[in-house]
């Protein structure tokens, strides 16, 4: 069976709090440990009035700190944001404190928009030297040599996984090329997802790291007890990407009983697009959705995400997803 795992974006919802929205994500964490699920990531953005995971690296310790075995991780760090050697402190210390269960994923983006990127990079002013900045990162990694002038202390030969993300073939090459995991963002552009994928597998070079190809695809999942109620609580999703896209990101809108009145056909065509990997409804639809995915595209794992509005319908969804493909392969 294909294992299930959690990106998270810690959501702030309308007249909620980043505290809350902590207390939520642990909450979530350790349901998502006892359902099953194999790891749960936390995504760096910045600047967003909704998303509350802008210092990864502090709540991945805090959600760690609250589990005892689900592995948890960035999904991603933007390491044009990050000097290297601050990645490999930070996570090197993470993996030190939970060892065995610390994962690294490294985006190219800048997870925010251009303002807060000059903000947050301060001397930097382009991601071009990304695969150098992933290749120092991996380096700090590696037991120190003598001599070595600069050493991550703590991360020096430490077990750090690193994975590489992407939303278009450029990760995927270099992932490739570097025989590293990668996880596609299919969640939200999908557009690339096959051609990343087959090109990753077609060029995987076995490395130190890893000795055969290991794909994540995300996608979104939406479950409760009906069809209906299921389209009803996706809403909260299709409102947040037209909002962003008007310009005006703000926090976590609850539920709409119709979408079609808040947007235009032009937006609804665009978030169609963006959000065409989601799978929704009953139980046994979205048992359906997760396998018919599985099938077709054939990752090695898959990363669920939900943006639902009510804390406890977002419980339920996660678990009635693990339950529905669990009983799939009954």
């Amino acid at each position: 069976m294909i294992p299930l795992s959690v990106l998270d974006l810690a959501p702030v919802c309308e007249g909620s709090s980043p505290r809350q929205a902590f207390g939520n994500m642990l909450d979530l964490a350790q349901h998502a440990e006892r359902w099953g699920y194999r790891r749960y990531w936390l995504a760096e953005h910045h600047n967003m009035p909704g998303i509350a995971s802008a210092a990864t690296s502090v709540l991945i310790g805090h959600v760690a700190g609250g589990t005892s075995t689900i592995r948890v991780g960035a999904g991603g760090i933007m390491l044009p944001n990050h000097s290297p050697l601050q990645v490999a402190e930070q996570f090197g210390t993470l993996a030190s404190l939970y060892p065995g269960r610390i994962d690294l994923g490294l985006g190219r983006a800048p997870g925010t928009d251009h303002a807060t990127a000059r903000a947050l990079r301060r001397y930097f002013d382009s991601a071009d030297q990304f695969p150098q900045d992933v290749t120092e990162l991996l380096h700090y990694f590696a037991p120190a040599q003598p001599g070595q002038s600069v050493q991550a202390v703590p991360g020096a030969g430490v077990d750090v996984p690193v994975w590489l993300l992407g939303s278009s073939l450029f990760s995927a090459r270099l992932s490739a090329a570097m025989g590293l995991p990668f996880a596609f963002a299919s969640h939200f552009a999908p557009d690339s997802m096959d051609e990343a994928l087959a090109l990753y597998r077609r060029d995987f070079k076995p490395s130190e790291h890893l000795s055969q190809p290991y794909a994540i695809l995300a996608l979104n999942v939406v479950a409760s007890e009906s069809e209906a109620e299921s389209r009803r609580l996706f809403t909260t999703q299709q409102q947040s990407f037209v909002n962003l896209r008007r310009g005006r990101p703000g926090q976590i809108p609850p539920p709409v009983e119709d979408i079609e009145a808040f947007w235009e056909p032009h937006e609804k065509s665009g978030v169609e697009r963006a959000l065409a990997c989601t799978v929704l409804g009953d139980p046994a639809q979205v048992g359906e959705g997760l396998q018919a995915f599985a099938q077709r595209h054939r990752p090695d794992e898959m990363l669920l995400t939900a943006n639902i509005f009510d804390h406890t319908a977002r419980l339920r969804s996660f678990e009635l997803a693990m339950q529905a493909w669990q009983a799939s392969h009954a």
